[in-house]
């Protein structure tokens, strides 16, 4: 199993590229990125492919006072996922969900408004669709897009990721039709300890990215 640092989320995307090959030059095609982090990886992905880029809106619901803990997750559309075992494992109260998932509700509404600019949302339906993100700990965030997509009744659902924690992978893979991970190292414990440079993308970033894609292969 190979275990490989990156330099950064560019050339992750460029070597994550050449993994999915078998996808290029096909019209059905269409990459949607987890925000903020998969933006800049599914970029390089959309352009070599070629293919369109858009995202799908992904917010992590954190453990309070353990933000990078993942209790769940919600997508656009209603879609939560909750990680049962560490709600019960820690005994967190359905009120306390309710609490966070208001929360990042806001947040995830704020990001469809600033990141679409106004476009049309993408179009799944009938569609081989490649979900992306810079990695993936608890799986919690991609479960959750996996779900928000199949809802629309995609062709094809395929995960795209780096990095990831093998059970992880195990785990994901049953969800999708297929998927592709370069790097799947034992001793993971974070996202960012896999890249060499791992600095926050920002908003701009992601504007700046999808306007670029749009101009390039409009949706």
């Amino acid at each position: 199993m190979e275990k490989r640092r990156f330099r950064d989320r560019t050339e992750a995307g460029q070597l994550l590229a050449s993994r999915l090959a078998a996808y290029a030059h096909r019209a059905d095609v269409l990459v949607l990125a987890l925000p903020r982090g998969g933006v800049p990886v599914a970029f390089e992905v959309a352009r070599a492919l070629p293919a369109p880029l858009d995202v799908v809106i992904v917010r992590k619901l954190g453990v309070p006072g353990h933000s990078e803990l993942a209790l769940g997750a919600i997508a656009s559309g209603g879609t939560r996922v909750l990680n049962e075992e560490v709600v019960r494992s820690l005994g967190i109260p359905e009120s306390i969900i309710s609490q966070v998932t208001v929360r990042e509700q806001y947040e995830l509404e704020r990001r469809e408004r600033l990141y679409r600019g106004g476009r049309p949302a993408y179009v799944v339906r009938g569609r081989t669709t490649i979900l992306i993100d810079d990695g993936m700990a608890t799986g919690a965030t991609m479960r959750a897009a996996v779900i928000a997509v199949r809802q629309q009744q995609p062709a094809r659902v395929v995960i795209a990721i780096p990095v990831a924690a093998p059970a992880t992978c195990e785990e994901l893979a049953a969800l999708v039709d297929e998927l592709v991970c370069i790097s799947q190292p034992e001793a993971f414990l974070a996202v960012g300890l896999w890249y060499d440079h791992f600095t926050q993308t920002t908003d701009e970033e992601v504007r700046d990215l999808l306007v670029r894609a749009t101009e390039a292969f409009p949706l």
